[in-house]
């Protein structure tokens, strides 16, 4: 069984200006990368219908990701969130408690930590769609 090292959900203030937002968060995806060592970066692939500026938002978000990859030579891997729904609970229509209890029986969670937002618990799935499908 795996364990889980480290995860977290970083948050910036809704104030600032989404370039500061978007600096900060790269600031602290770095800093991640560099204690960490990962060996691949895994992303989600979303779809958006209705909202069109937050579209625009998560995509530049995606794209500093994909760039912070390449800048440390990690190969990225995507998945959408039916292949992800599909590694973790077997069923490609499940909702976010059933992927969050999944999780929870798939990897070994460090019990230091209790309360995960749905966020965190979301980019762990994509780690272990990932990790199962790379066999990293």
């Amino acid at each position: 069984r795996e364990t889980l090292l480290f995860s977290d959900c970083v948050r910036t203030k809704a104030t600032l200006a989404f370039a500061e937002r978007l600096g900060e968060l790269g600031a602290a995806v770095e800093g991640f990368i560099q204690e960490w060592q990962p060996s691949a970066v895994a992303l989600e692939n979303l779809y958006f219908e209705n909202n069109a500026k937050t579209a625009m938002n998560v995509a530049a978000v995606r794209g500093m990701l994909l760039y912070i990859a390449a800048k440390y030579r990690l190969p990225t891997f995507e998945y959408t969130p039916l292949q992800v729904k599909v590694a973790i609970t077997g069923y490609g229509k499940s909702d976010k408690s059933a992927v969050a209890y999944m999780v929870s029986k798939l990897i070994a969670l460090p019990a230091s930590k209790t309360k995960r937002l749905d966020d965190e618990l979301d980019a762990i799935a994509v780690g272990l769609t990932c990790l199962a499908s790379t066999k990293l």
